[in-house]
């Protein structure tokens, strides 16, 4: 292959790179254990992008075959130093402007590709030399929900910088994280106000009266079947099964959902969690973990028990998931300012959308026109005037 510049030339040498773009569907032995590896040696953990996660999501939910699963090897039998899945986009939000994006689906909640640590910017250097000669990548590469100023962050904007341009961040977002060396006990404390947590202690209470209240978690071992038809029925009881986005809404999304949790199970990255009413669940949530941290992936309650908060009373007892070993930080994958997460983890992650561009003449030209107009979309936005803020006449 042609090294890039910003390639160092002695590196290449010794071990030449290979870029492969594999079929999720017919790997081999070597390749999906050489994926598994990259997934505990990671500069930053993403369970959507390890194999027991993206690979059926890319048989599942990619119907149209858009997306690319590109790795990047030292050599053609050398060790795995990076995967990320690919796709061409024709629009760039209102703009025929044909550009590549990192492939996600609607539960893919974070957008790092796995990249072995240390191997940062020879990975990002090696993806975008790529890019610059396929001919279905044109413009730019936009990497969606980086962590902000991580180490893959830090090292795309380097690359871009030695390749001529700035890299450009599109957009930003924070969300609730967990991350703390309190006691549950003590965090629980200083998140919630004395008068919630008393309101909460009285919603328990009045629970209780119902019925005997269990808080239950899924153990390596067990059955794995009841809790996902659990899941998935109070799902599609709720708000999400009324808007026709829960898992269940879709036998596809429905599919992927059976076939990662039980190879969560299967990985030892699945931790689940209940409250039981009796013997029937009211509020369900999932992590996936993904040491050193692990990410909160879905969450559900039982509407007719709103009233009683079951779902914040599930995540006071989450609260000891720090207590593992394997977990220093939680990522809830919420919307940011959810109104409920919150309002119970204190600390917040940052986001960010990345636009790189591609090298070719007619790339930059492209790339830096659009800089342009988004600065000055962005300067509009900013000082256009604000709506007024009607006054509640109590």
């Amino acid at each position: 292959m042609t090294v890039h510049p910003a390639f160092p030339t002695h590196a290449a040498e010794a071990a030449p790179l290979t870029v492969r773009v594999v079929d999720p569907l017919a790997l081999s032995d070597d390749l999906a254990a050489a994926w598994d590896r990259l997934a505990a040696a990671a500069s930053e953990p993403n369970p959507f992008v390890e194999r027991w996660c993206l690979q059926s999501a890319l048989h599942l939910l990619d119907p149209e075959r858009q997306a690319r699963l590109v790795m990047v090897m030292t050599g053609s039998d050398g060790p795995l130093i990076g995967v990320m899945p690919l796709a061409p986009a024709a629009r760039y939000g209102p703009l025929p402007l044909r550009h590549v994006v990192g492939w996600a689906h609607p539960n893919h909640f974070h957008g790092a590709p796995l990249v072995r640590a240390g191997c940062e910017t020879l990975f990002w250097s090696i993806l975008l030399g790529w890019c610059d000669a396929a001919p279905w990548a044109q413009t730019l590469v936009q990497v969606p929900r980086l962590t902000e100023d991580g180490p893959l962050h830090r090292a795309l904007a380097e690359v871009a910088r030695g390749r001529g341009d700035e890299a450009e961040a599109v957009h930003r977002e924070e969300r609730a994280l967990l991350e703390s060396d309190l006691s549950p006990g003590a965090y629980w404390e200083a998140a919630m106000r004395g008068k919630k947590r008393k309101e909460l202690r009285r919603q328990a209470n009045r629970l209780a009266e119902l019925g005997p209240l269990t808080f239950r978690q899924w153990r390596s071992g067990d059955a794995i079947e009841g809790w996902i038809d659990a899941f998935l029925d109070l799902e599609a009881r709720g708000w999400k099964g009324r808007a026709g986005s829960a898992l269940a809404s879709q036998s596809e999304t429905e599919a992927w959902f059976r076939a990662i949790l039980a190879a969560a199970a299967e990985a030892g990255r699945l931790d689940m969690r209940a409250l039981d009413l009796g013997e029937r669940p009211i509020a369900l949530l999932i992590n996936f973990v993904a040491p050193p941290g692990a990410f909160s992936f879905k969450t559900a309650f039982d509407e007719e028990y709103a009233r009683f908060s079951p779902g914040v009373l599930l995540q006071q007892a989450n609260l000891d998931i720090l207590a593992d070993a394997r977990v220093a930080w939680v990522d809830s994958c919420a919307a940011p300012d959810h109104p409920m997460i919150d309002s119970v983890w204190r600390e917040r992650r940052r986001l960010v959308w990345i636009n790189a561009p591609l090298s070719g003449a007619s790339d930059r030209w492209r790339f830096r026109a659009l800089a342009r107009a988004e600065k000055i979309w962005r300067r509009l936005k900013r000082a256009a005037p604000k709506p007024p803020i009607e006054q509640d006449p109590s």
